[in-house]
């Protein structure tokens, strides 16, 4: 028997859908979200009372992907980090009301404004004059915004991109879906304006990437997989312009078989990767080696 208003239900269902293969951007489950930063603390980051080193005068600030948060996101980057030396901080953005431990979510020029409020707060905590920002998908994306419209270029030296989804993604295809079906655009919109954002050719990623991928005075650094099932095509992570360089992991490793969520959370090539971009005066060759020390 057909429901009375199938053109709804199957709005629902394709909504459902986007949703489900969203939540792959980040590795957030209940259990793991409800961790408290002071883990966090104990692991050696979000210390604000750490001083950047003559090594690593920088302080390194981590950005989470979508459905994540400012621990669970970075279990397996943030104690390698600190474990180099670097001070690392790391924030939650684009809450929704009501949606505890899932981020990332509101719209994204609201959160690259918070990501400003907290690059400020870890520059004046540390005495730094600048920060590098490291993002995972989202995370590596929305950044962009802060440094282009909202000052950060001056305040940054470089940021470095984990599988961003710079000029937005596809979902293998999916979204190409919802003009066939009724109020799907605008239910996603409303619901998770975060979501909406970062599909390609919408009206944030069209203006933030007008007038060129960069802005003067900031390194980027952009590590994809070939694998990645949720940024897709995974090309279309890669910028162009001055100070840019796209890193494929595969290119460096031909066995990492990392996807979109692992290359971003316990990749340790990738992460050598990172520490290349973070400090290219002493960078060594990412290799399928990377995994050791």
């Amino acid at each position: 028997m057909l429901p009375r208003n199938p053109w709804k239900h199957a709005v629902r269902a394709l909504s459902v859908l986007l949703l489900a293969a969203a939540a792959t951007l980040a590795p957030t489950t209940a259990a793991s979200a409800q961790v408290e930063t002071v883990t966090a603390t104990s692991r050696g980051w979000n210390d604000f009372s750490c001083k950047p080193s003559a090594a690593h005068p920088r302080p390194v600030v981590l950005v989470h992907g979508t459905f994540g948060n400012s621990v669970d996101n970075w279990l397996g980057l943030a104690p390698y980090l600190v474990n180099r030396g670097y001070c690392v901080f790391s924030l939650d953005y684009g809450q929704l009301p009501n949606v505890p431990f899932f981020h990332g979510l509101g719209p994204i020029a609201a959160s690259a404004g918070q990501l400003d409020t907290y690059v400020d707060r870890v520059l004046a905590a540390t005495g730094a004059p600048e920060a590098d920002l490291v993002g995972h998908s989202q995370g590596g994306m929305m950044p962009r915004w802060y440094l282009k419209f909202l000052g950060g270029a001056a305040k940054v030296n470089a940021l470095v991109g984990i599988a961003p989804d710079n000029h937005g993604t596809t979902l293998l295809g999916l979204t190409k879906l919802l003009p066939y079906f009724p109020g799907a655009e605008d239910l996603v919109s409303a619901a998770t304006p975060g979501l909406a954002d970062q599909i390609a050719g919408s009206a944030f990623l069209t203006k933030l990437n007008e007038g060129g991928d960069t802005v003067p005075g900031v390194r980027y650094h952009v590590i994809a997989t070939r694998y990645d099932e949720v940024v897709t095509p995974y090309r279309s992570q890669y910028l162009s312009g001055p100070n840019v360089t796209n890193v494929l992991i595969q290119d460096k490793c031909a066995l990492d078989l990392s996807e979109h969520v692992a290359i971003g959370t316990v990749d340790r090539v990738a992460f050598h990767e990172v520490a290349n971009a973070l400090d290219p005066a002493h960078a060594t060759p990412t290799t399928c080696l990377s995994v050791i020390g």
